[in-house]
Parts: C-alpha cells; sequence; structure tokens
C-alpha cells in the first residue's frame, strides 16, 4: 500500500512530522510512504486548488522531516488539495491508495468541516477513488498531545484500508494524553462553526488624511474554543449531543464519516431542478 501524508499547516509544521513518523514506525516496513505538503500554511482553504489555470507548472522543493530521511518529502507551491491532486495523477511516482492528512492544531468539526483543507485535501483524494483519513486535534497550551492524534490514526489505517474506495473518514481528537482519552466514538456532523460570532467595527476610510464619504473598518471575530470559562460552558450549550465537537469538548475522540461533492437526487433537489429547467422554454 502506497500512503500519502499531507496537511494544510505546512510541509514544516509539528504536526505533519509526528504523523509522519507515526506512520512510518507503524506501518513503513510494510508499505510505501511519501509526504507531499504546501511549503506555507494554507489553514481554511477547504479544497480550494488556486489559480492553476493560470500557472504552467507548479514549483516544489525536497524537504528533510527530521528522523525521515528514508520517507521522499515534498513541499509544493500550492494548496493541500493540489497537494492530493498531483500525487493522485503521479506526479510524485504511483498513485497512492490512502491520504492521511493532519495532523491539524484545532479540531474540524461541525460547519468547519467545510472550510478546512485538512478534511479538503481527504475529500479531494476521494474524487481519484483514494480512501482518506482526516486527523485533526483541539488546541491546547504546551504540550501539544500529537501522540493521542497520531496513535488512533495508525489503528484506522488498517480498517480503512480495506474500505470501499472513495471512503473519507473525519478523526478530531481531544489535546488529553493517551492515557486520559475518553475513548473513540461516532459523532454525528455538528451544526456548529469555527467562529462564534463577529462584532463590525466601521470607521472612515482616510485617504491622504481626510476621511471619505464611504466607511470601512473591520469585523472582530470571536472564535470557538478560545476564551474563559464562561464562554466554554456558552458554547457547551450550543453543541448537539453526540454531535463530533461535543464528544471532543467531553474527552472523547470522534470519527465521522464524509461525502464530498455529489448530485443531490433527493425529493426537494429534483423540485429545484425541474422549477429552474422551468424558466427557460423554447
Amino acid at each position: 500500500m502506497r500512503i500519502l501524508i499531507t496537511n494544510d499547516d505546512g510541509v514544516f509544521a509539528p504536526g505533519i512530522a509526528a504523523l509522519a513518523r507515526g506512520l512510518h514506525a507503524a506501518f513503513g516496513d510494510d508499505h510505501e510512504l511519501i509526504v507531499v505538503a504546501p511549503l506555507t500554511d494554507h489553514s481554511g482553504a477547504g479544497a480550494a486548488v488556486g489559480p492553476v489555470y493560470e500557472r504552467e507548472s507548479i514549483p516544489y522543493e525536497h524537504v528533510d522531516i527530521p528522523g525521515l530521511a528514508d520517507v521522499p518529502t515534498y513541499g509544493i507551491d500550492g494548496s493541500p488539495a493540489l497537494s492530493v491532486i498531483l500525487a493522485c495523477i503521479e506526479g510524485f511516482g504511483p498513485k497512492p491508495d490512502l491520504v492521511v492528512s493532519g495532523v491539524n492544531h484545532g479540531i474540524n468539526a461541525g460547519r468547519s468541516a467545510l472550510h478546512s483543507g485538512t478534511v479538503g485535501a481527504a475529500l479531494t483524494g476521494a474524487q481519484f477513488g483514494v480512501r482518506g483519513l482526516a486527523v485533526s486535534i483541539a488546541w491546547a497550551t504546551e504540550p501539544d498531545f500529537w501522540d493521542t492524534a497520531v496513535g488512533l490514526a495508525c489503528g484506522i489505517v488498517p480498517v480503512l484500508a480495506g474500505a470501499e474506495p472513495s471512503t473519507v473518514l473525519n478523526l478530531n481528537v481531544p489535546a488529553v494524553a493517551p492515557d486520559e482519552l475518553k475513548g473513540l466514538r461516532h459523532g454525528t456532523l455538528g451544526r456548529v462553526g469555527l467562529i462564534r460570532s463577529v462584532r463590525p467595527e466601521h470607521s472612515p476610510l482616510p485617504v491622504d488624511g481626510a476621511a471619505l464619504d464611504r466607511t470601512g473598518g473591520a469585523i472582530v471575530l470571536a472564535m470557538r474554543g478560545v476564551g474563559d470559562d464562561a464562554d466554554r460552558l456558552e458554547e457547551r450549550a450550543d453543541l448537539e449531543p453526540d454531535s463530533d465537537a461535543a464528544l471532543v469538548e467531553h474527552g472523547w475522540a470522534s470519527v465521522t464519516a464524509l461525502v464530498g461533492v455529489r448530485e443531490n437526487v433527493s425529493d426537494a433537489g429534483a423540485a429545484a431542478l425541474a422549477a429552474a429547467l422551468a424558466t427557460h422554454t423554447h
């Protein structure tokens, strides 16, 4: 089996190094590993590929991850999804059988999964029939418990390898030591997002010291998972029981099966399609 390792925090991030070392220790003797990831941070990129139509080529660099000299590692001038595409169309050797993306610093649960470059990379692989695992761990002060997420990922990889092509699992892990983890459960995809609330701050836009008639300013973000104890209690009240984010908040690791873009064949989709077609008649 050929395993592609990628992420959205960048090829030099500690999370991808921890993941690559863990996978190499677990599977390096029996399977082929390769790392292809962005040269710079592409957090929040989703499955974006950037302006590839305007580029004749994608530059890349050979990268050394300490302790992994025998694992080919490349940093590309592009997004995590583009990293996967290049690997799947054999830009870096044979097409991979499995994509493992992460470990992302910060969970990708609920609506946030739509915008996650970590998840986007795994879903991009699914478009090529490749199975995928996205791995994320909650924010925390030092130490970062990479080993907790890596250990769970290594346990899931053999199961995922035997799953149907294009199967994608999203793993979210609390920031706790392995012996403090309550366990692994199925988390439903919650409805909460990464951004809790916003506060607009408007102000005149100066030009050469003079204010214009129009105004601009900034939208101040309050991020979920960041704040004091009162904020955290308020956030818990927003979480649906057994959702991915709720499980992580209560010390469980959550795993969710995801699908990417596909045609909506529901009754509601068919009705909307019929109504749209009816707007154009000959």
